[in-house]
């Protein structure tokens, strides 16, 4: 997977992309839901995340209460090392990973607390979406992060006859 390469069009399409988004925002079709959920769909029947894991590589999660009660739970640590050990509060306040790439990320790019990760990667990269243009900043973000954002918003224009 050439990373470079999907972040160059992205980074070329991203104005389009925006357009479009907006568009969706301004008018959303009656059946958009569906629509998403079937690109969604067709995009992982292409990409295996597993082949690049870059969000895990260069962005990282936000961690919510929940996260760091689930995580440190199910590494038998108490919550307040596990935060001293992986986690910062950022400018906006957020719990978010100290270092990147991930620490729970394995050399074949599996993810070593999978089971027990936390909600934003679960949810990541969105594209599975109700109400999907209620994120169209956060889509044009993980366009340039993600081939598999890019691909999904590259089908949505098509898939929409836009």
């Amino acid at each position: 997977m050439d990373l470079e390469s999907y972040k160059k069009q992205a980074l070329q399409k991203q104005k389009e992309h925006k357009k479009f988004l907006e568009g969706l925002k301004k008018k959303p079709p009656k059946n958009l839901d569906y629509v998403v959920q079937e690109t969604h769909e067709e995009v992982f029947e292409k990409i295996d995340c597993l082949q690049c894991a870059n969000c895990c590589k260069t962005t990282g999660p936000l961690y919510t209460e929940k996260d760091i009660e689930r995580i440190s739970k199910h590494l038998r640590m108490k919550q307040a090392d596990f935060e001293a050990k992986f986690l910062r509060v950022d400018e906006e306040n957020d719990k978010v990973l100290q270092n990147l790439p991930c620490f729970f990320l394995n050399q074949d790019n599996t993810c070593s607390i999978y089971d027990v990760r936390p909600k934003a990667c679960r949810e990541y990269p969105h594209t599975d979406r109700k109400k999907i243009y209620q994120i169209n900043n956060l889509m044009i973000k993980n366009t340039v992060i993600c081939p598999a954002a890019f691909e999904f918003v590259e089908r949505m224009i098509k898939n929409l006859g836009k």
